[in-house]
């Protein structure tokens, strides 16, 4: 479970204090869908704290898509 233990907050402190661009957001399953943007260092840093999570989260799977995206990001931002 990833809803309710402050996941979106914890990928919004992890991605800024790694300077990544992008957004987090619920989904209606449970589950959570982040975008990253970054140096692929800082990314795969992030990569690796989303599948640990906060402490009262319990991550079970986590899935990567790789994508080319032309649209250009302005800081992190936690969408609703």
């Amino acid at each position: 479970m990833v809803q309710g233990v402050g996941f979106r907050y914890y990928v919004a402190e992890v991605a800024r204090s790694s300077q990544l661009k992008g957004w987090v957001r619920n989904l209606d399953d449970g589950s959570i869908e982040i975008l990253l943007d970054g140096a692929e260092a800082d990314v795969n840093y992030a990569f690796e704290m989303c599948k640990k999570g906060p402490p009262a989260a319990s991550v079970r799977r986590v899935q990567v898509t790789l994508e080319d995206d032309s649209v250009p990001l302005s800081g992190f931002r936690i969408a609703f």
